[in-house]
């Protein structure tokens, strides 16, 4: 079996970048576009509580999907085909995990450039993906 590259996906330019530079590095490789639903980016509510409920996650799942048919649409560009998956977690460590329980053998992904405070406030999936992955990870700028 060839060489499988994971590439999260989620609609940013970077991302974006990510997957071109995916499809034209690994021409061999099965590629797979994973977009993951962080459902703690969506909770709303008043200061009692917050509320997460089945039409908030059948919205995120249809914004996945968009997201996913996107990624199938660019590699077509490319006349190549890839593989789709949509998520639901937290994105670092669902990226991590699926790259183990799939037999990854290396990970793609935009960087969203933060710096500073934010970085420290909001922490970076790209960051902490490089640091957890349990193969090669390459973050495009």
């Amino acid at each position: 079996m060839g060489e499988s590259v994971l590439v999260p996906v989620d609609r940013s330019a970077r991302s974006d970048r990510a997957l071109e530079y995916a499809i034209e590095s690994f021409p061999d490789a099965e590629l797979t576009a994973l977009h993951v639903i962080n459902p703690s980016s969506y909770w709303y509510g008043d200061t009692d509580g917050y509320i997460y409920n089945d039409e908030i996650e059948t919205w995120l799942r249809g914004q996945g999907k968009a997201v996913l048919e996107e990624a199938e649409e660019t590699a077509a560009e490319y006349d190549r085909e890839i593989r789709t998956e949509l998520k639901l977690g937290s994105p670092a460590r669902t990226i991590t995990e699926y790259a183990t329980a799939h037999d990854v053998d290396h990970i793609v992904l935009g960087s969203h450039g933060r710096d500073g405070v934010s970085r420290i406030l909001l922490g970076s999936v790209a960051e902490t993906v490089a640091r957890r992955a349990p193969v090669p990870v390459t973050i495009i700028r």
